[in-house]
């Protein structure tokens, strides 16, 4: 049965609908947009990219599985710290520990060896100046994902964060961001920065804070 299918049947809630009864032994699952009676004991497998099913933080955290390593080091900081500090001045700290996550769901499995003809691909980025920003189009600043910090809308931005390709280290010759944050493709790097550019600029960057007032 199709997504586009139950828009037939009456909603049950407002928030769902009245699906037709289910086998007994049976139950329904999403796999894409496609709702699959299978055995209520057999795993469901998403076959579709890491890249369409890691769209979040959230996301990554629920592929890897709250028992994953990276999962319980962040629970144990949100739990243990991000509640007694000024989430302000561990943003860099909270964010890392994210990335950690994220790069690992994004892997599936995969880890650095460090071993001869190894290459690992990390996000790369470009800092911009209000005066480069104005000058790009529309398309361009989607293209790579730009953010903006440092002021408020009737003032501008004092600049600008943007993921525009990837880069690769060789061997042990590069540790730009350390091999927890590597990825095992140069597609995925770029993805990486990309879709959580937001999280990056909190872990590389600390935006400059504007007066309001200020003329």
């Amino acid at each position: 049965m199709k997504e586009e299918d139950l828009k037939e049947l009456k909603p049950a809630s407002p928030t769902g609908f009245a699906l037709p009864p289910i086998p007994k032994g049976k139950k329904a699952v999403w796999v894409g947009d496609t709702l699959k009676l299978v055995d209520d004991t057999e795993e469901v497998i998403d076959n579709r990219p890491i890249t369409e099913r890691v769209k979040t933080f959230e996301d990554a955290c629920n592929i890897l599985g709250e028992n994953h390593p990276c999962v319980i080091a962040y629970n144990a900081f949100e739990h243990d710290v991000m509640a007694a500090v000024d989430a302000k001045e561990i943003a860099d700290v909270a964010a890392y520990l994210k990335l950690r996550i994220i790069a690992a769901a994004l892997n599936e499995g995969w880890k650095p060896e460090f071993t001869e003809n190894e290459y690992r691909w990390y996000p790369w980025f470009y800092l911009y100046t209000q005066e480069e920003i104005d000058e790009m189009t529309e398309e361009r600043k989607k293209e790579i994902s730009l953010l903006l910090w440092g002021g408020y809308a009737n003032y501008g931005s004092f600049c600008g964060l943007g993921s525009a390709h990837s880069r690769n280290a060789f061997s042990n010759a590069n540790a730009n961001f350390g091999s927890r944050l590597a990825v095992k493709s140069e597609e995925l790097a770029k993805y990486f920065g990309r879709q959580f550019i937001e999280i990056w600029a909190d872990y590389c960057f600390k935006p400059k804070d504007i007066d309001n007032n200020a003329e």
